[in-house]
This record gives structure tokens, sequence and C-alpha cells, in this order.
């Protein structure tokens, strides 16, 4: 029985071109728009008081694991059709096709290799790039300054209770244990300020929030007045104080997953998170169908030579898949796709599209 792989001495061959070609383009794309998004928001940092080049470098670690999250899957496309013109160039796919291998066979070593990228890719994605993103979005809201610990807690949450809106600066715990702190309830009556309630502390008393040392501004007497402690935002469930704004960039699969549980427990809708939560895992696994797509570059109809004409159409066939990619996902947050079709619906019409011009041309 003819082994579905090349040879080992040719598989690793193939595999190592591979790998070299789409981290050295991968690590060429960082350098060069992490420069590029330095010169617009090193000024930024720099401008604010305390902050040096210690704050800008503190500012690179978090915006190149999202860099590098987002162009992997462009790296693998152009690493694939790198190693395949190459390959073509020197008569190695004739040499592995006269051999007796077939198109599929060839591609098997670009294949596994993509697949320990997908693989890692996941992983990146879901240990590093959350963290790195949210820490940098709350950097971002206090326009570079000064920031608080993370230690994991919710931050800069509004709520509504009737006419009146809380915001709560931090949110420790969940359900019934959860603990507020810095709280400012903006107390209205017919869309007027009547009064705003400050406390450091609050936790959750079945009716309300009890919320302690409490002091009182009345915005018609301009007076401040100690009132201890007292309960306010009677009907606010907790979960509307933990659950209030998720965002799915900043959570890792395990993380989102069960905020979507206590989403759905708590009867809030949860389509446009289910998608996110999907394409955490279709994302990565676009790695894997990219040597599929950039397989034009080393087979094909034409063998005039014009390798740049194959080059374009595999190009034009991976970028296509993002456009179709990013399409669906946005369709899928607007309710217009279920969620499992909205990650997924791409990679499977691309696979069966890469495998149609595949078995067309060589098969």
């Amino acid at each position: 029985m003819t082994s579905f792989f090349p040879s080992r001495t040719v598989s690793l061959y193939m595999g190592r071109m591979f790998l070299i070609r789409t981290f050295g383009i991968l690590a060429g794309l960082v350098l060069v728009l992490q420069a590029l998004d330095l010169l617009g928001e090193s000024g930024k940092i720099l401008a604010v008081p305390g902050n040096s080049d210690a704050q800008v470098w503190h500012y690179v670690s978090l915006r190149a694991p999202q860099i590098i999250a987002r162009f992997l899957p462009f790296s693998v496309l152009l690493g694939t059709i790198l190693t395949l013109i190459t390959m073509n160039q020197n008569s190695e796919v004739i040499a592995l096709k006269a051999s007796g291998l077939s198109a599929h066979q060839v591609l098997a070593p670009l294949i596994v290799a993509s697949i320990g990228v997908a693989a890692l890719s996941f992983a990146f994605n879901d240990r590093i790039v959350p963290r790195a993103t949210a820490t940098l979005n709350r950097w971002q809201k206090v326009d570079y300054g000064p920031m608080p610990v993370d230690r994991g807690d919710r931050t800069n949450v509004w709520v509504r209770s009737g006419p009146d809106l809380i915001e709560v600066e931090q949110i420790k715990g969940r359900g019934s244990a959860a603990q507020l702190g810095g709280i400012t309830v903006y107390d209205r009556q017919g869309g007027d300020l009547h009064a705003v309630i400050f406390a450091q502390h609050g936790r959750y008393s079945g009716n309300g929030w009890t919320i302690w040392p409490a002091r009182r501004f009345d915005v018609a007497a301009g007076k401040m007045a100690d009132i201890g402690e007292t309960v306010t935002a009677r009907g606010v469930t907790p979960d509307q104080f933990t659950l209030a704004s998720v965002d799915a960039d900043e959570l890792s699969f395990g993380a989102l997953k069960a905020a979507i549980d206590d989403l759905a427990a708590a009867g809030r809708p949860t389509k446009a998170l289910e998608g996110a939560l999907w394409h955490k895992l279709s994302g990565p696994m676009s790695s894997v169908l990219m040597p599929l797509l950039g397989a034009v570059a080393a087979f094909g109809i034409a063998r005039s030579g014009k390798l740049f004409v194959r080059a374009v159409i595999g190009m034009a066939l991976g970028f296509a898949y993002f456009v179709a990619d990013n399409f669906a996902l946005a369709m899928g947050n607007l309710g217009a796709y279920p969620p499992f079709l909205a990650a997924w619906a791409p990679f499977l019409l691309f696979l069966f599209i890469g495998e149609t011009v595949l078995l067309r041309t060589e098969e």
C-alpha cells in the first residue's frame, strides 16, 4: 500500500520550508504594521505626564498579540504560495508527480504542518490575546494614564434601574455574592436629575442593593449629606451588573462559554456571542484551509510557466475566504445567520471550492 505522504525526507523538507516562510512573513508583517500603528499611538502615550519609552514598549507588548492573531492566517496563505512557487519553479513538483504521487499527497506535508500552526494559533488566541486585549482596552479608556491592577474583575459598568442610571467602577464575584465598588447612582425623575448618590461599597440584599457609606448630593439645594447605609437599584438582578458588558475578544474560549451560559440562564440574547464562540475554533482552522487554496500555485491547467498569474489566483482565493468569513460573522452578529453557520459556512464553502479546483485540474 502506497503511503499517503511522500518520503520522510521530502515531507520534512516541505514542512520546514513552509514553516520558515510562514513565520518569516508573519514577522515582517508584524514589524511593519506595528511600526505604522506606533506612528499614531506613540504621541498619545508620550503626551501623558509620567509616560516614557517604557510605556511605549508596554503598548507594543499588548498590541503585537492582536496583530499576530489577525495576520497569522494571511501569513500561512503567503507562506504556502511562496513554498509551492519555489518548488514549481525548481521542477520539484513535477518530480513528485512523476514518482506517482497525487496532488493530495504532494500537499499532505503542508496540511499536517498547517494543523500544527492551527493548534498553536488556538492556544495563542485563547491564552494570550484575550488578556492583552482586555488590558489594552482598559488602558485606552483612561487615555494611557495610570491604570489600576487587573485582578480579573469587571470595571466601568452602567446599568439602568427605571429612570435612574447606576455606574459601578468595579464588580467582584458572580451571582448573589457579587460585590460592588465605587457606586454612583443618578436619581432622575421625569427626565431631570434630582440627586446623585455616591457610595464606596455595595452588596445584593434580595430586594435591591445595599450601598454604604453613602452620600447624597441634592441638585436643587446644592448640598451634600451623609445618609449612611441605603438600598437602591430595586429590581436590578446581579446578572445585570456582572453580564452588562461581555466582550468576546477579551475572553478565552472557556470564559466566553461560561458567560454565554450565564446570559442564557438570565434570559438574555446570546446569538452574537455564540457566533464569536464558534469563530474561536473556525478562525484558527482557517490555517488548515490555506494550503488547499494556495495549491493553484503548484497545480493548474496552464503549464506555460506563468507562476505569477497562478500566485495571484491563489491569493485571490485566500483573500476571498477572509472577506466571506468577515461578512458571515457580521451577518451572525446582526442575527441574519445562525451562530454555527456564521462561523463555519465560509470554511466549509471554501474547503469545497479548493477541493473542486484541485480535483478538476490535477486528480
